[in-house]
């Protein structure tokens, strides 16, 4: 019996710079030759790294994916701000930086780890009343964004480099979902006295999918395979509960089962592998919030 989900999975893109995640869309739909293409988490053109794609019933899980924390590798210049926070955009004031201090470099980074109040960028792609942030400052508004709740779990220094008037630092931040890392350039420049930007931007990790299960554009022009299938995607995204085929055959269906003590959302998976399902329990019920193998494909 063939596998109605064969022609669904997840790519994990690794996106190069100078496209837009929409870009990215487009190329993967004419790569598997269908409409259903979407992404999960938008990355700025100027960055490269982990774009997650959902392909055919793939684009279904795509709402269920919580990526709760993400990595990213990046490069702060300090001693100059910029209009967008970072390389692409005017420069708005320059001051010598070659001379901060690292004690000071790191202290204020300190300040900025752990549960942080961060305002993002003016031009990200957040929505005010229907139009997003970057379009209305395109359109000449002064644009403001309120404060918000992030998480900066890790924000390590790789390497220092000090050139004539800047310094750059080589970072890896590991965060909450919904952080700006331009935003964290922007602030650390402002905390120092010398302003800050960004100029590269890597993403390493968005959840459990790595650079390891990425794959370049090229690479999927010349081999369109999955970098997961449907099965692997749930079986890595949440903890697995084991079903009987009966079961199997009644999540399918949409029915519900008995209540198992579980916390949160599991993975419902066959005996044969095949993930069924995502479950989870409301009451007396485990029931489905999403089914991957609905009886009715």
């Amino acid at each position: 019996m063939s596998d109605v989900l064969a022609n669904s999975g997840i790519v994990v893109v690794d996106k190069p710079g100078g496209m837009t995640s929409h870009d990215v869309v487009a190329r993967l739909r004419r790569i598997f030759g269908t409409r259903k293409v979407g992404h999960a988490g938008t990355l700025d053109p100027m960055a490269t790294g982990v774009l997650v794609a959902g392909v055919e019933r793939g684009t279904k899980f795509l709402a269920h994916l919580v990526a709760e924390t993400k990595t990213y590798e990046a490069t702060i210049r300090l001693g100059m701000a910029t209009t967008t926070d970072d390389a692409e955009g005017e420069e708005i004031s320059r001051h010598p930086a070659q001379d901060v201090p690292e004690a000071d470099i790191l202290a204020e980074i300190a300040q900025l780890t752990g549960d942080i109040m961060q305002r993002p960028s003016s031009v990200s792609a957040i929505k005010i009343d229907g139009k997003r942030a970057h379009e209305r400052v395109r359109a000449g508004e002064d644009v403001v964004l309120p404060e918000r709740p992030v998480t900066i779990f890790n924000f390590d220094v790789l390497e220092i480099r000090r050139d004539s008037e800047i310094t750059d630092l080589d970072v890896r931040v590991h965060c909450s979902s919904g952080t700006y890392i331009r935003s964290l350039a922007r602030d650390l420049g402002a905390a120092l006295g010398v302003g800050g930007h960004l100029t590269a931007l890597r993403r390493s990790a968005v959840g459990p999918f790595t650079l390891e299960h990425a794959r370049t554009l090229e690479q999927l022009e010349a081999d369109n395979a999955f970098s997961l299938t449907l099965d692997q995607a749930l079986a890595l995204s949440y903890p697995v509960v084991s079903i009987s085929e009966q079961e199997a055959a009644d999540l399918a269906m949409g029915k519900w089962l008995e209540p198992r003590g579980l916390k949160g959302v599991h993975a419902a998976v066959a005996p044969d592998g095949r993930a069924i399902a995502l479950v989870k329990e409301k009451g007396k019920r485990l029931s489905t919030v999403f089914v991957a193998r609905p009886s009715t494909l």
